[in-house]
């Protein structure tokens, strides 16, 4: 038996809250614009929004009204300022992006496993179904749940990496109820649920285990884009890669790589039969072609053909995984594989 833990935050942490405002610039941009080039950041403190980063498009976009619009969404007040310091993208990278390379360098990690329909570990969906669930309990009650928060389940495993149950199930909610004890109460009935669903017992619940938790967002901490870089991914399940996938056009390989990399991981797993597969990339700037591709699994490792190494062009990712589509600002609030492609 080993005993393993894994992280979500909800939607209205800072930092997240900072993916889904970068998320949706890139989305607006995307809809008139599909050439867009866009590597937008967020920061957020108070009630100041900072934007800065680079942008070319032929878009006419309001990123201050955008980004006001997204914290509303998420459950905060109105009264943000925003200040922004944005440049074009450089005519170097650009000039190697229109000829079909790689935006940048790096490397991106796809993983899957055999766990869940989703093919993710099952305590990663275990901790999206409570981030939405706690989402809908802000909007539905927004003066008794604040929108701050996560959650980490600390599980136990056997020996085919496999939940068996959970030792601890600790959640911090941001609320404004003078009986804890009832709102408790209500958080532990909708993981139960949850956790029964899926057979899993639960040793222990901890609640706001540093004590009350009433002032929180950005008014208590501060946020950034790409600090979550984890949660959007595998929650600790699989290696991660260098960047973040927020405020990114496709033509970046933090994002075209990401996405290429869990859709081979899904493939390879299926056609092999196997328990896990993860998929590593790397790419030089301003090349097409990736630098490598290694493929590994709870089988060894799997080598792949010159086939493979074609397929994972940015350009022929881009068109082939549909990643022009507007829907980063959705992806940004749970994980980007928490819903591949449906709608809630």
């Amino acid at each position: 038996m080993k005993i393993y833990s894994n992280e979500i935050v909800f939607r209205g942490h800072p930092d997240k809250a900072c993916d889904q405002i970068a998320g949706a610039i890139l989305d607006e941009c995307l809809r008139q614009d599909m050439e867009s080039r866009v590597a937008i950041e967020c920061a957020i403190k108070g009630d100041l929004v900072f934007l800065f980063g680079e942008l070319g498009t032929k878009a006419k976009i309001d990123p201050k009204g955008i980004a006001k619009r997204v914290l509303r969404s998420i459950g905060y007040p109105s009264g943000f300022r925003v200040i922004k310091k944005i440049s074009a993208q450089s005519p170097d990278i650009s000039a190697a992006v229109e000829e079909g390379g790689a935006g940048d360098q790096g490397m991106m990690f796809g993983y899957a496993c055999d766990d869940t329909p989703e093919f993710l570990p099952l305590a990663q969906t275990i901790l999206i179904e409570l981030a939405k669930a706690y989402d809908r309990l802000v909007h539905e009650r927004p003066n008794v749940y604040f929108p701050d928060g996560k959650a980490q389940i600390t599980g136990i495993y056997d020996d085919d990496f496999r939940l068996k149950e959970i030792k601890t199930f600790t959640i911090s909610y941001q609320n404004n109820e003078r009986n804890r004890f009832a709102t408790d109460n209500e958080i532990r009935s909708i993981a139960r649920e949850i956790c029964n669903r899926h057979c899993i017992y639960v040793h222990e619940y901890l609640f706001n285990p540093s004590g009350e938790f009433r002032i929180g967002g950005p008014e208590a901490d501060s946020g950034l884009t790409g600090r979550k870089i984890v949660v959007d991914a595998y929650q600790s399940f699989a290696n991660v890669g260098g960047g973040s996938m927020n405020g990114k056009d496709p033509t970046k390989v933090d994002v075209s790589g990401a996405y290429k990399a869990r859709e081979l991981a899904k493939r390879i797993l299926r056609a092999e039969g196997l328990r896990w597969c993860e998929v590593q990339l790397s790419y030089a700037i301003g090349k097409a072609e990736p630098l490598a591709v290694h493929v590994d699994s709870d089988k060894g490792e799997i080598g792949v053909g010159a086939e493979i190494y074609d397929e994972c062009r940015p350009q022929r990712i881009i068109s082939e995984l549909n990643l022009l589509e507007p829907r980063y600002e959705k992806r940004a609030r749970y994980g980007h594989f928490a819903d591949e492609g449906r709608d809630d």
